[in-house]
This record gives C-alpha cells, sequence and structure tokens, in this order.
C-alpha cells in the first residue's frame, strides 16, 4: 500500500510511536513529529536510535502548553490525515487536543491513539511494567522492549486501517493488550519450564558447550532423528554429556553438515 499524499502529525513519543511512523513514511507518507521543547524524552536515552526511527520526518519542537504552541499543532492538523499520540487521554484534555478539539478544525482528520492499556488508558507504566503485568517477566531484566516493538506493529496495521475509514474514525492501541500473543504460549504451558518448548524436552533446549551455549531446535521428528543418530545417543536421552565435546562454533559448523537446527548463542 503506497502512502503518496498522505499526511500524518504525530505527538506520540518514546519508541512505539516513532517506530510505527517510520514505518508508515517508508511506505510514502510526509510525517511531521511534535516533540517537547527540551525533545523526547527518548533522546537521554538513545540519541542514535531516534535519529534512526525518525529518519526522513520533520520535527518540530513545541511548547503544547501554550497558546502558539496549540495553534500551530491545530494548523499542522487542518491538513493531515491521521493525529497520533501516546499520551494518555487526561492529558490530552488538558491540552485542548482531544479528538474533539482538533476534529472541530481538521475535517480529513483520524485519531490514533497508542496508551498502556486499553482497558485502563489512564494507566502510567513503560516496557518493563507492561511486561511484567503480562507475566513475561522472570528474575532478569528483559532483554529487549517487547512492549515497545510489538505495539508498534499493531500501531503501524491500525493507522493503514484508519486510513481507509472516514475522517473521524479513531482507534486505540494498548501496550499491555499487544503482548497478547506472546502470552499465548506461557497460557498453553508451551514456554514454562515444564513445557515441551521450556526446556523440559531435550530436542529443544540450550546447552553448554566446551565453550558458549547453543540452542538445539530439533522439533520436527525427522530433525530429532537424525539428531540422535548422528550422536549415536539413546533416542529422547539427555543430550549434555555430548555437546561438551565441542564449542559452541564447533556444533554449529557441524550442525550445518548434518543439517540439524543448531546455532551458537550470541552473548
Amino acid at each position: 500500500m503506497s502512502l503518496e499524499r498522505t499526511r500524518i502529525v504525530t505527538i506520540a513519543q518514546n519508541v512505539p510511536g516513532p517506530l510505527a511512523l517510520g514505518r508508515l513514511h517508508a511506505a510514502g507518507a510526509a510525517v511531521v513529529k511534535v516533540e517537547p521543547t527540551n525533545g523526547d524524552p527518548f533522546l537521554t536515552l538513545s540519541p542514535e536510535w531516534h535519529a534512526e526511527m525518525h529518519e526522513g520526518i520533520t520535527i518540530e519542537r513545541l511548547d503544547l502548553k501554550s497558546d502558539s504552541g496549540r495553534a500551530r499543532i491545530f494548523e499542522l492538523a487542518r491538513e493531515a490525515d491521521l493525529f497520533v499520540t501516546s499520551q494518555r487521554p487526561s492529558a490530552l484534555m488538558r491540552l485542548g487536543i482531544d479528538d474533539t478539539s482538533l476534529a472541530a478544525r481538521s475535517p480529513r482528520l483520524r485519531f490514533l491513539h497508542i496508551v498502556g492499556s486499553i482497558r485502563d488508558p489512564e494507566q502510567p507504566g513503560h516496557d518493563l511494567t507492561y511486561q511484567a503485568q503480562a507475566g513475561l517477566v522472570a528474575d532478569e531484566m528483559p532483554r529487549t522492549l517487547l512492549a515497545d516493538v510489538m505495539t508498534s506493529e499493531r500501531a503501524f496495521a491500525a493507522a493503514l486501517q484508519l486510513l481507509e475509514r472516514p475522517a473521524g474514525s479513531s482507534r486505540y492501541v494498548g501496550l499491555v493488550e499487544s503482548l497478547d500473543s506472546l502470552v499465548a504460549p506461557i497460557r498453553h504451558g508451551l514456554t514454562t519450564p515444564t513445557g515441551q518448548l521450556g526446556g523440559a524436552a531435550p530436542r529443544y533446549r540450550l546447552y553448554p558447550t566446551r565453550a558458549g551455549l547453543i540452542a538445539v531446535a530439533a522439533l520436527e521428528p525427522h530433525f530429532e532423528n537424525r539428531l540422535y543418530a548422528e550422536l549415536g545417543a539413546e533416542h529422547g536421552a539427555d543430550l549434555s554429556a555430548h555437546f561438551l565435546e565441542r564449542t559452541a562454533a564447533e556444533w554449529e559448523i557441524w550442525a550445518r553438515d548434518h543439517d540439524v537446527p543448531i546455532v551458537a548463542v550470541k552473548s
């Protein structure tokens, strides 16, 4: 779908909105992002990723609490097709840039709101708390920003759908709800410690080697049969002792030669 001649204004900050808007821009949309006068808060965390996400996107810095700032956001929205936010509804109301106020001045506009949870859009939080709420955090910090990235995908899809709908249409995308599909394997017991994809099955597990870890994913019967046959192991037995015979890099080469899904785990 080409978005040429589509104009988008966004005040969405941090990660989910900018990631989604970057994809919309790549599809041809002209995007203007309005940041606070001191910039998006994410700039202090990763200026490099902020720059990457906003490549080709016009950034204006405005004080939306001022009359001039609000006048400018209304001016930008007047010619736009989509307005994207990541602020809580109460904050938008206080600023006077809620859907009703904008729609009265912008007859073409649709509205996409990224919130913590559709069930409780006023709930404060960030990726860590949303992952914790969904049951995806154990005793270590998450390796990546699952809620943010999954939400960006949903926001991108929602934006495409909204642009096909009449002006005035709105849609909410929640970070908590965006994790639902990631929670399903846990809910069904697949990736719990006793689950077949959580370490209980020797054919699908992490193993220490002479140097480094490997990931073994011989899930299909033909891969499993070949793995045990090539290792000379009893079918279904634990393979820990076998994998200590080589390094992770050596097992990765061995796996390619024997057409078995094994890779070294990157640190």
